[in-house]
């Protein structure tokens, strides 16, 4: 693939890796480092003149160094008078703050967008964006990719009663995600309504559809502290579900994540390595990653070829 190179970032290296493997390249030189008082240096060690340049960047660990990171290595390449940036971010950082639920709330989501046009990224990859009106904040183009695709290959190839299951969405927010995959597996859903009293703590919850004797299927965008998911758990199994679930493609797992889970219900809790999870397999046996390297990977071959990716919303690249 001419005039084409790969950048990582410092947040997950091992998916820039598996992404370049699968390109047949090899990842870019780049040194990424803190000066004594904090601030991030970056050089970048070869040329980029007339390049289409991707840069690979997660929302997670250390999110405000991380976009700060990326944000300085866009620039750098586009003052270096690369012809393309893309920023490849699989989790976009502060996706959550998209909108104003109360007074004097920031809607950050919206200034994340607003810093990345202006480092001068002319293109967003992304994945499975918390709400797709995301998009809308940019002037650019941006590509909303689903791990659908591959979630629904998980199930087929991991669940045998996969055909007497029912996908249930945790909360209302969820209702559009969960009736596609249900649609897809030609089986039922259910949904959960929540209340929140404030952010990251749920009051109550109602189960909407009949999950008796069936094997449920969680499934959201994300989960962080994962008390919604674990809360919903219980409720499942005492609404009589045989077996549960969690599909999730971002898995945060931030606080008390790990300990929740390893105390619930589930068989097993499935995540997209969108956030690198190594650590968190070590400490919980029931986490099981799903790899969409091939998705991001494909994505940027199709974007550098002029080819469409709406292919990738239906299918997994083989």
């Amino acid at each position: 693939m001419p005039n084409i190179v790969l950048f990582s970032g410092s947040s997950h290296h091992d998916l820039s890796q598996k992404v370049a493997d699968r390109l047949g390249l090899e990842l870019g030189k780049v040194i990424t480092k803190k000066f004594s008082n904090q601030e991030t240096c970056v050089e970048i060690g070869e040329s980029v003149r007339g390049e289409d340049v991707y840069i690979i960047q997660s929302g997670c660990g250390e999110i405000n160094d991380n976009l700060m990171e990326l944000l300085i290595m866009i620039n750098a390449c586009k003052i270096a008078s690369s012809s393309r940036v893309t920023a490849v971010i699989p989790c976009f950082p502060y996706a959550r703050q998209d909108k104003k639920d109360k007074s004097r709330a920031p809607i950050s989501a919206k200034l994340v967008a607003n810093m990345l046009s202006v480092a001068g990224a002319d293109h967003i990859i992304t994945m499975d964006l918390h709400a797709s009106q995301i998009q809308g904040f940019f002037d650019i183009a941006v590509d909303n990719l689903y791990a659908e695709p591959a979630v629904l290959q998980w199930i087929r190839e991991n669940i045998p009663e996969w055909k007497n299951c029912i996908i249930v969405s945790p909360d209302a927010g969820g209702a559009k995600r969960v009736t596609s995959i249900a649609d897809r597996l030609n089986v039922e859903f259910a949904l959960i309504h929540k209340e929140r009293k404030k952010a990251n703590e749920v009051d109550r919850m109602v189960l909407v559809g009949d999950v008796k004797d069936r094997v449920a299927i969680l499934v959201d965008d994300m989960a962080d502290t994962c008390g919604t998911i674990c809360h919903a758990a219980d409720k499942l199994i005492d609404a009589g579900a045989i077996k549960v679930y969690a599909i999730l493609t971002h898995g945060i797992f931030s606080g008390p994540a790990i300990s929740r889970i390893n105390n619930a219900p589930f068989e097993a809790v499935v995540v997209t390595n969108t956030i690198p999870q190594e650590e968190k397999m070590k400490s919980c046996e029931k986490i099981q990653v799903i790899d969409i390297s091939m998705i991001l990977a494909e994505a940027i071959r199709r974007t550098h070829n002029g080819e469409s990716v709406s292919y990738l919303f239906s299918h997994v690249p083989l």
